[in-house]
């Protein structure tokens, strides 16, 4: 398996090359140079199989030929071991056609872990054999951060940069990164947003001699290994249904959702996928305007959504245009310098086929966070209380609705708090998070002061 870049012009490189790398040469993203199918009658046999073996089977595709089947099934059954839930994404009835498929059951609560526990290890593998040191720089809007520092936390020639929004996550947030205690670990609290941060980033891979020298890697869902990883969780929840699902997603930077049109592309018969965004809705404006437009991004109860602008967009943009690189090339640039991009009717006609989209604004969240709890006795976070109040805005016709559940509700106490009266709790491991002490430096959203920063620990 080969993978090329969304703009064209880097050479196809191996799943081992792409893993420790962040954006592809030419700046684009990288995929697979074709999709890998699955049968009908492999993935309803994916039905009573263990989450491990679904894994398998959907990354031995993408990792063909640069890991040994032993490797990548010892590497995957050690990054689903400390899991909570056996089941790893257990998929939970609410109602007659209605389904939480929860995804937080990781060591850090968050959908983040499914991908990034399975990344490291494959990660640090390829990195072993390669020889040399890595420096991963990851902007986070919330969970990123935290899910990268409990993969990569102490492993031996990497150092970890993660930045995060000051003020703009929530404080159980904040503190499962801060709190590490790794010497490789390095938190930065950005005076910013998270298109900041995201964009420091971009302007620091972008920065080539500083980018070679410090062996710059990304962990975010601009690395395709993470999409792959996230694939999985589409093909066990659609295998138990057994019919083709509605998925709706709480979506941010559009990784997560996009690995459900990944899913679809291999052969996985799925509705639609429904984007749930707060009131940092440019991807609803863009599927419903058709104008993909960034603004000023406003602070939220769902805070690891507070994003104007989704990075894996410009893959779907490019799946759209039948994988145009030159167009893609040229409309990302265009973005880049106007913040705007009007959608030509077949892209918009190609999108709207797969994807619908909705947005709500804090009032609904805490309203639906009320309602979940009066109704089925059950606490949700802010991000799935958006993707179940857009889910009561579609029409189904039948088909099973499932809710992707993408964090705990004990990661935001406050809004849970204020919509139900009850404290969520968190898991015994981590009830004594408020009294570690924390770790970070605070800097301007500037590059040269991150990259000084970095070039000095």
């Amino acid at each position: 398996m080969d993978y090329v870049s969304t703009r064209g012009q880097s050479a196809p490189r191996s799943f081992a090359d792409i893993l420790p790398s962040g954006p592809a040469g030419d700046g684009g993203l990288t995929m697979p140079q074709a999709w890998p199918l699955v049968g009908a009658d492999e993935i309803a046999g994916f039905a009573g199989k263990p989450y491990t073996e679904i894994a398998f089977a959907i990354l031995s595709r993408f990792a063909d030929g640069s890991f040994s089947v032993e490797d990548l099934r010892a590497d995957i059954a050690a990054a689903y071991c400390g899991f909570d839930e056996p089941a790893i994404a257990p998929l939970v009835a609410l109602g007659r056609d209605r389904y939480l498929l929860e995804l937080f059951h990781g060591p850090t609560l968050a959908f983040k872990d499914i991908a990034m526990q399975v990344l490291a290890r494959l990660f640090a593998r390829a990195l072993a054999k390669r020889g040399g040191r890595a420096t991963i720089l990851a902007a986070t809007s919330g969970d990123t951060g935290s899910a990268a520092i409990a993969a990569f936390g102490g492993l031996p020639n990497v150092e970890l940069f993660v930045l995060h929004p000051l003020g703009r996550v929530s404080e159980v947030q904040r503190r499962q990164m801060t709190t590490a205690d790794f010497a490789n670990v390095h938190n930065i609290a950005l005076e910013g947003s998270f298109d900041d941060a995201q964009s420091l980033v971009k302007a620091l891979f972008g920065d080539a001699q500083f980018a070679r020298d410090a062996n710059l890697t990304a962990v975010n869902s601009i690395n395709f290994a993470r999409i792959a990883a996230q694939i999985v969780y589409y093909f066990s929840a659609a295998a138990q249904l057994g019919a083709p699902p509605i998925f709706v997603v709480p979506t941010g930077n559009f990784g997560d959702i996009f690995a459900g049109e990944a899913a679809m592309r291999m052969g996985l018969p799925i509705s639609k996928l429904v984007i749930a965004t707060n009131a940092n809705d440019i991807m609803a404006r863009a599927l419903n305007d058709g104008v993909y437009e960034s603004g000023a991004a406003h602070r939220t109860l769902s805070p690891s959504m507070d994003i104007q602008v989704a990075s894996n967009f410009e893959r779907a943009l490019f799946e759209a245009t039948g994988r145009d690189a030159r167009w893609t090339a040229q409309a990302m640039t265009a973005f880049a310098k106007t913040r705007r991009l009007e959608l030509p009717q077949p892209v918009l006609k190609d999108l709207r086929a797969r994807y619908s989209a909705f947005a709500c604004d804090d009032d609904e969240t805490l309203a639906t966070i009320a309602r979940v709890y009066r109704e089925n006795n059950r606490l949700i976070d802010p991000h799935t209380a958006v993707a179940m109040a857009a889910a009561g805005k579609i029409e189904s016709a039948g088909a099973p609705v499932v809710i992707l559940s993408t964090a705990h509700p004990a990661k935001f106490p406050d809004a849970v708090r204020r919509a139900t009266g009850v404290v969520a709790q968190l898991p015994a491991r981590l009830r004594d998070i408020h009294s570690r002490p924390e770790r970070y430096e605070t800097l301007p959203a500037d590059a040269a002061r991150v990259r000084k920063f970095i070039e000095e620990s």
